[in-house]
């Protein structure tokens, strides 16, 4: 493994950092300009950068113990290296003069698991570049520019709360987001209470594929609505009309957008929590995107103690799921779901509250 002192014979010019997300309620929304309220997670991926110093950028992934090289006027194979080009490339098209760079990538956050680390690579780079740099680049259109980066050479064909969450949101508050106007402002957690997120241990293997499935069901409803997207149907019994699976895809993201913003207002904590519960039982049986190990997971994290609400975050068919519980409770509730859930042979890990942390 490299280290940064050797990798940049020295110091790197500048360091920046961004969270990952989880994402408490407004599922699959994000792609039907929908609403949304993610948390920033305590785990984050830090970019070192510096000036390459010859004609080729040099990424390398401690992590990964990878290593990328290619000519100024080259691209990477794809892989991680895409997601930093294609913030580069972004960056260039917007005037700025970007030369070779030498980036050391390093994240705690765990890849695979549903807490966006692909966003808080785009913005933790664009953060870099743009200290390094020293152009303007406001924190809305930096999630844009780490947006269309994901879509463009990546190839993953995303919505935009990932990358705004990375770019705007604290561990502390929720972050409303209007997907469709960028709108955004904070909103506090339900007072006293606090966050689990465990790992399921089953990588999102289908999650590609099932979502650009799930988003072209959406665009054919909103079609056979005469709508431009869901976010405009704001009565659920105005889907009960479409056939299946439209219908059931519509349910559930007019009902989601809905639990949105009934929590964004100001609701107790137990409410809050029958939301997440309602969110899940939704992504199970309407959206269909939750598997077996997600609902034994889910099914855990309400039997323990002080918990409110579980549901699956991210897209789905693998991942992590998340809870609110009362404050002082995380770390038992967590101990408690998590060895419930692995009784039945499963190999799931508590991620939030990280280890050694708590309110207690």
């Amino acid at each position: 493994m490299i280290t940064t002192d050797t990798f940049f014979g020295g110091a790197p010019e500048v360091n920046a950092s961004a969270p990952g997300r989880v994402n408490l309620l407004g599922e699959h929304t994000d792609y039907n300009d929908g609403y949304m309220l993610p948390v920033a997670t305590p785990q984050r991926t830090v970019v070192a950068m510096s000036r390459s110093g010859d004609d080729h950028f040099h990424f390398y992934s401690p992590n990964l113990d990878a290593t990328v090289t290619f000519a100024r006027d080259g691209s990477p194979p794809q892989g991680f290296g895409s997601y930093i080009e294609g913030c580069i490339r972004l960056v260039q098209a917007e005037g700025v003069d970007v030369p070779p760079l030498r980036l050391y990538v390093e994240t705690n956050l765990p890849v695979g698991s549903g807490l966006s680390s692909s966003a808080a690579l785009e913005v933790a780079t664009l953060r870099a570049m743009r200290s390094l740099l020293g152009f303007e680049l406001d924190d809305v259109k930096l999630a844009r520019i780490a947006q269309r980066a994901e879509i463009e050479y990546a190839h993953v064909n995303v919505g935009i709360m990932d990358q705004m969450a990375s770019s705007l949101a604290d561990e502390s508050n929720m972050l409303f987001i209007d997907a469709r106007t960028l709108e955004h402002r904070l909103v506090a957690l339900p007072a006293g209470t606090e966050l689990i997120v465990v790992d399921s241990g089953v990588a999102r293997r289908l999650a590609a594929s099932k979502y650009n499935e799930r988003r072209a069901e959406c665009e054919e409803a909103s079609r056979k609505l005469g709508v431009q997207a869901l976010r405009d149907v704001t009565d659920p019994d105005s889907v009960e009309s479409l056939p299946s699976p439209l219908r059931e895809r519509a349910r559930h993201v007019v009902r989601e957008n809905l639990r949105v913003l009934e929590a964004a207002a100001g609701v107790s904590p137990e409410r809050f929590g029958e939301l997440m519960n309602a969110s899940h039982f939704s992504l199970r049986d309407d959206y269909e995107v939750s598997i077996p190990e997600l609902d034994e997971l889910c099914a855990a994290l309400r039997a323990a103690p002080g918990v409110l609400g579980a549901r699956l975050t991210g897209a789905g068919f693998g991942g992590a799921c998340v809870a609110l519980c009362r404050s002082g409770h995380a770390q038992d509730a967590a101990a408690k779901a998590l060895a419930d859930y692995n009784k039945l042979g499963r190999q799931g890990r508590v991620l939030i509250p990280v280890s050694g942390s708590g309110s207690d």
